[in-house]
C-alpha cells in the first residue's frame, strides 16, 4: 500500500488523537440505556448457552428449505420502526456474509467509491489497516475476524469503552466464545455499512450479539423480522426468547398468537423446549383459547421434555410429577369435564390419590372439597364480529341456495386470527344444512371444514367455525367460501359496504371469481367474518 497516498507513517498518532476525542464525547455516548442497565458491558450478557441458541433457531425454522434474508440500509430509513423488506433466497454453502474483501486493489478503490459510506462498507472484513482480530464461536468452530477499532467504537458503547476506556483491551486478539461467527458478521456488517442483512436461521443469534453490544437498530430489525415470521408453531419459542431478551413489543404479540391459537402452540414442539418460567407464565394465562384437557396433555409433554434434558430416558409419573413442579397447581383440573378427567388425569398417575379423589369428589359431591386446583374454567377469548351488510331480507324467489359457492375477498389492517364465518339460514322455518367452510390466499388453501348447523327461521346469523383459528396478516387479499346444502330459499344481505371498521381493526371487502351464486360485496351471503384481534 503506498504510504505516500495513506499516510500510514503517522498511524499511531492518529490513532491516539481518536482516543482523545472520544474520551471527550458526551457521557450520553457512553452510558448504557435505560432498557439496557441490567445487561453486563462486554462478554457475559445472558445465560443461554451457544448450544441452546442454535438449538432453538433449528426448531424454530426447522421447515425451512430456504433461507429467509432481509436487507435493509439503515440510512435509507429513520431507525425507528424501519421496515424489513423479506426475500427468499437459497444460500450457498458459504453464506454471503463470508465475504471479505482483501482482493481490493488499495492503488483505486478510494477513487472507485466516492462516497464515504461506500468506502467505509470496503473495510468490512477486510485485512486492510485492520488493528484487532476477533476469535469468534467455541473451540473447533470458531473463526479469525479482522476489524477495525475506530469504526466500532463509534458504533457501539461496549466497543468503545473495550478499545478507548480506562481498562481498555491491549490485545490484538479477543476471543469471543458465546457469539455465532455468522452472527457476529451481520454485527459487523451493519457496522460498517448500516445494511441489515438478516436470515431466518441465525436471527436469533443476531438479536444476541446486537443486545450484547448494544447496537439498538440491529436488535430493532431482528425483532421486526421474529415479529413478521410469527406463527403458532415458534411461538412459545419466541415468547421465552422475548422475555430473556426483554423485548415487551414482541413479548405482547407472542401472547396475541399463543391466546388465539392456544392449542396448536401447546402441541408445537417449541412449547417443549421452553424454560420453567415460561411454562408458568403460559399455564397461568387465563386467555388460553384452549379446552383444559389440550392444557394438561401439553403440560405432560413438557415434563417428559424436561425429564430428558435431565438424563432420565424411562421417566415415570413421579419424575413427571417433580419436573412440573408448582406449574402442576396452575392447572384447572375441575373445570374439566367429568369424562375428561377420567380419561386424562385421573389414569395419568401425576396427580396423588389425594388429589383425584378431591377431584372427583369436587365433580359428584353436594359439599364439596377444596381439590387445590384453580375450579373456574380460564375465560379465554371474547370473539368478534365484522358485519358487512346494512340489513337482511328474503323474498319468495331467492336466496336459493343449490350447492353452489358463495365468495368474497377480504383483507384487513393488522394481524387478526379468522375463526368462523357468521351465515344467514332459511327463510321458510327451521331448517338443517351441511356446510363447508374455506380460506384461501392467492389460491393456496390455509382452512377448510366441513360440519353442519341448524337454522331456526330467523333473519339472525349462524356461526360456522374452523377447527382452529386462521392467522390473517394485513395488507393482502384472503378468500373466504362457504357451500351449503339444505332447504334452499334463505335471507341474504344487502347494502353491502366496501370498508368496515370493527373494533381496532379495518376490513375491506371486494368480490371474488370463485362466488358462482350471486354473492359480492353489495349483497348475498357471509355476513359476517367471526375472528379474534
Amino acid at each position: 500500500m503506498p504510504t505516500a497516498d495513506c499516510r500510514l507513517v503517522h498511524h499511531g498518532g492518529v490513532m491516539r488523537c481518536l482516543s482523545s476525542f472520544l474520551l471527550l464525547l458526551p457521557d450520553t455516548l457512553k452510558r448504557r440505556s435505560k432498557k439496557s442497565r441490567a445487561l453486563p458491558l462486554c462478554y457475559e450478557v445472558f445465560s443461554l448457552s451457544l448450544a441452546n441458541r442454535k438449538k432453538m433457531a433449528t426448531e424454530l425454522y426447522n421447515n425451512t428449505t430456504t433461507s429467509s434474508s432481509s436487507t435493509v440500509t439503515a440510512g435509507d430509513k429513520t431507525e425507528k420502526d424501519a421496515p424489513v423488506n423479506r426475500t427468499c433466497t437459497t444460500l450457498s454453502t458459504s453464506s454471503h456474509h463470508n465475504i471479505n474483501n482483501n482482493h481490493l486493489d488499495a492503488q483505486s478503490w478510494t477513487c472507485s467509491h466516492p462516497t464515504l459510506r461506500e468506502r467505509n462498507a470496503l473495510m468490512f472484513n477486510n485485512e486492510q489497516m485492520a488493528d484487532v482480530h476477533f476469535i469468534v464461536g467455541p473451540s473447533g468452530e470458531s473463526r479469525r475476524l479482522p476489524a477495525h477499532k475506530y469504526v466500532l467504537a463509534v458504533g457501539s458503547s461496549v466497543f468503545c469503552a473495550m478499545f478507548y476506556g480506562d481498562l481498555a483491551e491491549v490485545s490484538r486478539e479477543i476471543h469471543i466464545p458465546d457469539v455465532e461467527p455468522a452472527a457476529f458478521l451481520i454485527l459487523l456488517k451493519y457496522m460498517y455499512s448500516d445494511e441489515v442483512d438478516l436470515e431466518a436461521d441465525t436471527v436469533l443469534a443476531t438479536l444476541y450479539a446486537a443486545k450484547k453490544y448494544m447496537v439498538p437498530a440491529l436488535a430493532r430489525a431482528c425483532v421486526s423480522f421474529l415479529e413478521g415470521s410469527l406463527e403458532a408453531k415458534n411461538a412459545c419459542v419466541l415468547l421465552s426468547q422475548s422475555r430473556l431478551f426483554e423485548e415487551p413489543e414482541l413479548t405482547r404479540r407472542c401472547w396475541e398468537v399463543i391466546d388465539a391459537q392456544a392449542e396448536l402452540a401447546l402441541r408445537s414442539e417449541g412449547f417443549r423446549d421452553i424454560d420453567r418460567l415460561t411454562l408458568e407464565a403460559v399455564l397461568r394465562r387465563e386467555t388460553l383459547n384452549a379446552s383444559e384437557a389440550a392444557v394438561f396433555e401439553a403440560a405432560v409433554g413438557w415434563a417428559l421434555a424436561e425429564c430428558g434434558r435431565r438424563g432420565l430416558d424411562a421417566a415415570t409419573a413421579a419424575d413427571q410429577r417433580e419436573a412440573l413442579g408448582r406449574a402442576l397447581y396452575l392447572l384447572h383440573l375441575p373445570a374439566m369435564t367429568l369424562e375428561e378427567f377420567a380419561n386424562g388425569p385421573a389414569q395419568s398417575d401425576v396427580l396423588t390419590l389425594e388429589e383425584t379423589r378431591a377431584v372427583f369428589l369436587w365433580f359428584t359431591a353436594a359439599s364439596k372439597p377444596r381439590p387445590g386446583f384453580p375450579t373456574a374454567p380460564r375465560t379465554g377469548l371474547t370473539p368478534q364480529r365484522c358485519h358487512r351488510f346494512q340489513s337482511a331480507a328474503y323474498r319468495s324467489n331467492q336466496w336459493r341456495y343449490r350447492g353452489r359457492c358463495d365468495s368474497i375477498q377480504f383483507a384487513v389492517d393488522r394481524r387478526v386470527f379468522l375463526a368462523g364465518l357468521g351465515l344467514y339460514g332459511s327463510s321458510g322455518g327451521k331448517a338443517e344444512y351441511g356446510v363447508r367452510i374455506e380460506l384461501k390466499r392467492q389460491g393456496a388453501t390455509l382452512a377448510q371444514h366441513a360440519t353442519a348447523f341448524v337454522s331456526d327461521g330467523s333473519s339472525g346469523t349462524f356461526p360456522v367455525w374452523f377447527e382452529h383459528p386462521v392467522q390473517v396478516e394485513p395488507d393482502s387479499f384472503y378468500t373466504v367460501s362457504v357451500v351449503l346444502d339444505g332447504n334452499e330459499l334463505s335471507y341474504f344481505g344487502q347494502e353491502g359496504v366496501t370498508e368496515v371498521q370493527s373494533g381496532a381493526v379495518t376490513f375491506q371487502f371486494q368480490c371474488s371469481s370463485d362466488s358462482t351464486n350471486g354473492t359480492g360485496v353489495q349483497g348475498g351471503q357471509i355476513p359476517e367474518l367471526v375472528f379474534y384481534s
